[in-house]
């Protein structure tokens, strides 16, 4: 979908998020249900240790590295969408085969950083026993096929860069539900335990990386994918790094206080590890529709502003963050409630629920706090501002969690107050990101109004 064929009314604009949102949504829901299919058949299957390896530390190692790539795609989609909303279709051409270059360079690295540094990262996790051997196995397989995930999130954020939502949810689909049998067959049947549920998940990827693949090189012939025209544009790469390296770095400041949280979870127990694993896979509904706004309002505010449409971004922010408070509030409600239930899809072992019950009362009422820092984060990188809300980010999350977990923690060792670490940064950073948005806002109409 293009802004410009669109009015700037309040009514249009929340169709529009909603249009982007639900393809964009669905298709997290089934990309999250690739480890969620994993860690239902390995917990159900195999055991609570295979649950704590599936979904613990190797959750962790893979948000690690592939989050930096998937950070940097979304550098490279701000530039498309800009592109594509100032009707340039020459430059967005030759932005998707920059940035399909940097997804196959960025693949290959990604598995031989993943096989060199998956042992280290999981001893620094103090991962050990059962837990760290099948860790290392799921994630040796895993990043073994990371071209095919580089590959996928790249061509999925040039089309819903370009407006096309739908199909990177199709192909999404394809992929899960291809995992959903893979497991079985591999988990339950074949008797393959971690590495089966990896497998299963490698050769889903490969299916929805070709299927994305295939999409490009049915683009309009402007900025059609043509395989001999892959390579780097220096100036179109500057601008796609001067997004998307902040926010990769951001990314890598989360993932380190992150494991450095898991860290100290890990140091609970087994019971405790496979509770926050388990948590993680019923909270994750909450965060990919948050993600899903974000994403959209990435996409709509970099096309608005590459038409020149300053009040159109604001109106999409102000109605983006009253569709995610209200999702937040019912979500939330829903977790809450229906809680236990969920919970026994991954186990049914009395004292990992009663834990993972307890982390969800914690963490679950905070969640309406972050959608201030999506939102707003996500409408400046479309706008071509990435610095500072790294370094909003850099202090507010990643630093206070790391003086959180090293002065605080220490006096009162217990896994509530290690978890308090993330409503607390939430909060701050939120306050940060509102005060910082609201500045850029009103610095970029004095700059519309000196240049008319």
């Amino acid at each position: 979908m293009n802004v410009n064929d669109n009015s700037t009314s309040w009514k249009s604009i929340a169709k529009m998020l909603i249009m982007f949102v639900i393809p964009i949504w669905l298709g997290t829901f089934f990309q999250q249900l690739y480890n969620t299919a994993d860690a239902i058949f390995v917990g159900r299957f195999v055991g609570k240790a295979a649950l704590a390896a599936v979904g613990g530390p190797t959750a962790q190692v893979v948000t690690l590295l592939i989050g930096v790539f998937v950070e940097l795609a979304a550098g490279c989609s701000v530039i498309i969408a800009q592109y594509f909303g100032a009707g340039d279709s020459k430059k967005v051409g030759r932005a998707l085969h920059t940035a399909m270059a940097i997804a196959l360079i960025c693949g290959v690295a990604i598995t031989i950083l993943g096989l060199v540094f998956t042992p280290a990262l999981l001893k620094s996790m103090d991962v050990k026993g059962d837990v760290y051997a099948m860790s290392k196995t799921y994630l040796y397989i895993y990043f073994s096929g990371s071209l095919f995930i580089t590959v996928y999130n790249l061509g999925a954020s040039v089309l819903r860069a370009i407006g096309d939502s739908k199909r990177p949810f199709y192909y999404l689909v394809a992929g899960c539900l291809t995992n959903i049998a893979l497991d079985y067959v591999l988990i339950y049947w074949f008797d393959m335990g971690v590495a089966g549920a990896a497998i299963a998940t490698v050769i889903s990827q490969g299916l929805s990386s070709v299927l994305i693949v295939r999409a490009l090189c049915a683009l309009p012939e402007e900025y059609r994918l043509n395989f001999k025209k892959i390579g780097i544009r220096l100036n179109i790469l500057k601008r796609m790094l001067r997004i998307g390296v902040p926010e990769a770095m951001q990314q890598v400041m989360y993932s380190i206080s992150n494991i450095m949280i898991q860290t100290n979870i890990d140091g609970f127990g087994t019971n405790t590890i496979a509770a926050m694993s388990a948590y993680s896979k019923v909270d994750v509904f909450f965060w990919m529709t948050l993600e899903s706004f974000g994403i959209a309002i990435t996409s709509i505010s970099g096309q608005y502003y590459g038409a020149g449409q300053l009040n159109a971004i604001k109106k999409s922010v102000r109605i983006c963050l009253l569709m995610t408070a209200a999702i937040s509030l019912v979500m939330g409600s829903l977790l809450i409630v229906f809680g236990r239930t969920l919970f026994l899809l991954f186990t049914d072992d009395l004292n990992v629920l009663s834990i993972g019950l307890d982390i969800q009362r914690l963490l679950v009422p905070c969640y309406i706090v972050f959608i201030f820092v999506i939102v707003l984060a996500g409408a400046l990188r479309g706008m071509g501002h990435a610095f500072v809300p790294m370094l909003i980010t850099l202090v507010g999350i990643c630093l206070l969690r790391v003086v959180w977990l090293t002065v605080v923690v220490p006096k009162n060792p217990v896994l509530m107050s290690t978890l308090l670490s993330y409503p607390i940064t939430w909060t701050l950073t939120s306050a940060a990101f509102i005060v910082y948005y609201r500045k850029k806002m009103k610095d970029e109409e004095r700059l519309a109004l000196r240049a008319a």
